[in-house]
This record gives structure tokens, C-alpha cells and sequence, in this order.
């Protein structure tokens, strides 16, 4: 039988995570946040996004050095909560959100190439973006139908492409610095109201949407090289080298375009360029951002169809998504799955309304659900060996619950509700589920 091949060592791991962090995100929420925020202060919204990270990081690195396995999630919610009962539902809830949000995520990406596009082509009508935004999941899937070592190689090349665009940009920022322009706040810039912390809770919800991705090498688990040293560390290097980047990259910004021009602007890395060197450069910096939304959305794909095959294999989900390549050794069933989600997508929503539905909809059942699971684990099990331990357990847990419930209430009511609905649903299909195949099993014996 074919297997997944231990193909990817810390290079690659670290490559593949900030590839998926950076993507079209940050490029096209800089101007929410700092609308959000009102003033230069939307720094505050990085640095949050940066804690969350962090603190949730240290939860996927104790779960993915505990349980290197594909599919990330699902193996850690059923081993968290027990393979049967309140973990086999976990489990299911998450693989029927997957189902949902991940070709959302990779649509997301698409559309937002779409429409930084039109910087260089700005005569694209809107069914032309859709034409790009679909077929740019098609070129993807195309990239991706390969072995895991091939991969490994185009996600190192990618990473350094990504990597050097933003030192561009933050070098080049930095060379033009105006102090007056990044650091005069207003006299209410802290006042702390209920609409201040509203303005942060929807600006956190871009941030958080710009670092996701610090967990993708568990998606890949199975694929890991010593997964219980390279998965940490992967985790943990890839959120410092990005939270730094991001945030000398928002400060930067703000030191030459004012941030009451910024945030009404569509090509804001398009535009800081053209003001410092003139339109030759903004065209070749815009080139490069979607060079990098073209990255990220190959590593978003590559670790989100690991999601249903895992559950295929498991018995947990339709058994042809557990197929493999017969001679490149991937889950080229559950991939074209998720392509052709995505591609129908990417063809229907708006980047805004993607944004915050992909976030709100998997805190409750997946981060929440596995920073309570960490912690209700540990209480049962305490002598259990655990080849990582997080630092300062419990704290990161705990403060990654606090925030995720931060974000979460602060989103508009449509998305709550929308978030709740999917859960409902997916409750129901699995009960319908469990009964048809107790009754199965009663009528085989």
C-alpha cells in the first residue's frame, strides 16, 4: 500500500508555515485595521495577534509533538476528548467545518489576488476577476499534484521570495521614515471605551486572519521529519520571524503614508511603493504580493486536504478521500475535493464576508476546543509523557481561550449566528449518522 513519506525536515517545515501565514492578508487588511483603530495605534491589533499566536502555537506544538499525524486537528480532538463519545463528535464537528472553511480559506486567497490584480490591470472587469480567482485554484492544484520532497523543495523557493519582498518593503520604509506620521495619536487614541475595544476586536479579527497558518506542519504531521523536535520549532520560528515582520512592516507603512490616506486605500503596498520610487517599482512590488498570494494559498492547500483523507482512513468520513497517489504517495482525492470547493467559491463570496466567516467559524470547535482539551488531558493524565511541553502551562491555553472569546463576541451578530448554525448542523449529521450505522452494525450481527 502507499504511504505518506516523512519527507519534509525543518527547512521546509519552516518554509511551508510562513508561506501560509503570508499570503494576500496582510497586504489587503491593512487598511480594515487601521480604519478600525482609528490611528496609528492599530499596532495594538498586531501585537495581540501576535500573543494569540504565540500562546496558541505553544498548545498545536505540545498536540503535534504528541500526536504527529495527518490531519492535524482531528487526531488531536479525538485522542483530547476519547475516540468515541464527546471525541468522536469533536472530531466529526471539525472535519465538517473543514469541509467549509478550508476551500474558503484557499478562496479567499484567490479572490484577493483577483483584486490586487487590478493595480495592473485595472480595465479586469468583475467576471474577469472571477475568471483569474478560479482558475488561479486550478494552476494551484496543478502545482501541488507532486510528491511531498518536490513540494518541500517549491515551498523553501517560495518562502525566500516571501521573505525577501517584506525586508523590501520594511527597508524601504524605514529609509523614508516619517516619526510624526507613525507615532502622533489623537488625545482619545487610548481612551478605553466600549467602541475601542469593538474597533480592536474587529481589527484583531484581520490580524489573526494574517497570522493563521503558524499550525499548518500539523496538518502535514505525518509527513514531518522527528515531528516531535521539527514541529515546535517550525511552529515557534515561523511565528517570530512573521509577528516581527508583520508589525515592523505596519510601522513602516504608517511612517510614509498617513493613516487617514492608508485605510481608503485598495493597493496600499502598491501605493507606499509608487510614493518612494514611482510607478515602475509599485508595478514590480505588486507583482511580487501576488507572487506571495500564490504561495500561500499552494501551502493553505497543501495542508488542508490531509484533513479529509485523515478522517478517511480513520473510518470517520467516505473512504475513497483515503486514497493515495499510487506513485506520488498523496491524498489526491481529498485535494481535488477541496480544489473544486474552492474554485465554486471563489466564484461566489466577497474577500470582507470570507475573512471574518473563516475565523469565527472554527474558534469554538477547534481552538477552544483544543486549548480546554489540553488542559482537561492534562488533568486526567499527569504522569502521561508528552515529547513537548508548552512553557508556562497553563497560561497559553488559558490566555488563548481568553482572546479567541474576545474575537468571537466581538464579531457581528450574522457570523455568530452563521458560526452556531454550521455546529448545529454538523450535531445533527452526526447523530444521523451514528444511528444508521448502529443500525447497520445490529443488522450485520
Amino acid at each position: 500500500m502507499s504511504k505518506l513519506v516523512r519527507g519534509l525536515g525543518l527547512t521546509q517545515a519552516v518554509a511551508i508555515n510562513t508561506i501560509d501565514m503570508v499570503g494576500i492578508g496582510p497586504f489587503i487588511v491593512i487598511p480594515f485595521i487601521i480604519g478600525s483603530m482609528h490611528g496609528p495605534q492599530c499596532i495594538i491589533a498586531w501585537i495581540l495577534g501576535a500573543v494569540l499566536a504565540f500562546a496558541d502555537g505553544a498548545v498545536w506544538s505540545e498536540l503535534g509533538a504528541k500526536w504527529p499525524e495527518a490531519g492535524g486537528s482531528y487526531a488531536f480532538l479525538q485522542n483530547l476528548y476519547g475516540r468515541k463519545g464527546l471525541g468522536r463528535l469533536m472530531s466529526f464537528l471539525y472535519v465538517w467545518q473543514t469541509i467549509i472553511q478550508a476551500p474558503l480559506v484557499a478562496a479567499s486567497g484567490a479572490i484577493g489576488f483577483s483584486q490586487y490584480l487590478l493595480y495592473l490591470i485595472p480595465s479586469l472587469t468583475p467576471v474577469g476577476q472571477k475568471a483569474v480567482s478560479g482558475g488561479l485554484i486550478i494552476l494551484i492544484t496543478i502545482l501541488l499534484y507532486r510528491k511531498i520532497t518536490d513540494i518541500g523543495k517549491i515551498s523553501v523557493f517560495m518562502g525566500i521570495i516571501v521573505g525577501g519582498t517584506i525586508l523590501w518593503l520594511i527597508a524601504s520604509g524605514f529609509s523614508h521614515f516619517q516619526p510624526a506620521l507613525a507615532f502622533t495619536y489623537s488625545k482619545d487614541a487610548f481612551d478605553l471605551t466600549p467602541a475601542f475595544f469593538l474597533g480592536l476586536g474587529q481589527a484583531s479579527t484581520k490580524t489573526i486572519y494574517s497570522y493563521l497558518g503558524y499550525y499548518n506542519v500539523c496538518h502535514l504531521g505525518g509527513e514531518i521529519k522527528e515531528p516531535e523536535h521539527n514541529i515546535p520549532r517550525s511552529i515557534f520560528i515561523s511565528i517570530a520571524i512573521i509577528a516581527t515582520l508583520y508589525i515592523l512592516m505596519q510601522i513602516a507603512v504608517l511612517g510614509v503614508i498617513p493613516w487617514q490616506e492608508a485605510k481608503d486605500s485598495k493597493f496600499i503596498i502598491s501605493l507606499f511603493f509608487e510614493q518612494l520610487y514611482g510607478h515602475t517599482a509599485a508595478l514590480i512590488a505588486t507583482g511580487l504580493v501576488l507572487f506571495i498570494a500564490i504561495s500561500s494559498l499552494f501551502a493553505v492547500m497543501l495542508g488542508y486536504s490531509r484533513v479529509p483523507y485523515a478522517a478517511a482512513v480513520d473510518g470517520n468520513f467516505f473512504s475513497v478521500f483515503g486514497k493515495l497517489h499510487p506513485t506520488k504517495n498523496f491524498p489526491y482525492v481529498s485535494l481535488l475535493l477541496l480544489a473544486g470547493t474552492a474554485f465554486v467559491f471563489s466564484l461566489l463570496f466577497k474577500m470582507a464576508e470570507v475573512i471574518t466567516a473563516i475565523i469565527v467559524m472554527r474558534i469554538l470547535v477547534q481552538f477552544i476546543g483544543q486549548s480546554v482539551g489540553i488542559i482537561l488531558y492534562r488533568q486526567r493524565k499527569k504522569e502521561e509523557r508528552f515529547p513537548y511541553r508548552m512553557l508556562l502551562y497553563p497560561l497559553p491555553p488559558l490566555i488563548g481561550i481568553a482572546v479567541w472569546l474576545f474575537v468571537f463576541c466581538s464579531a457581528e451578530l450574522k457570523y455568530i449566528l452563521g458560526a452556531l448554525a454550521v455546529i448545529g448542523v454538523g450535531g445533527v449529521l452526526f447523530l444521523i449518522r451514528e444511528t444508521w450505522m448502529k443500525k447497520s452494525f445490529e443488522k450485520n450481527s
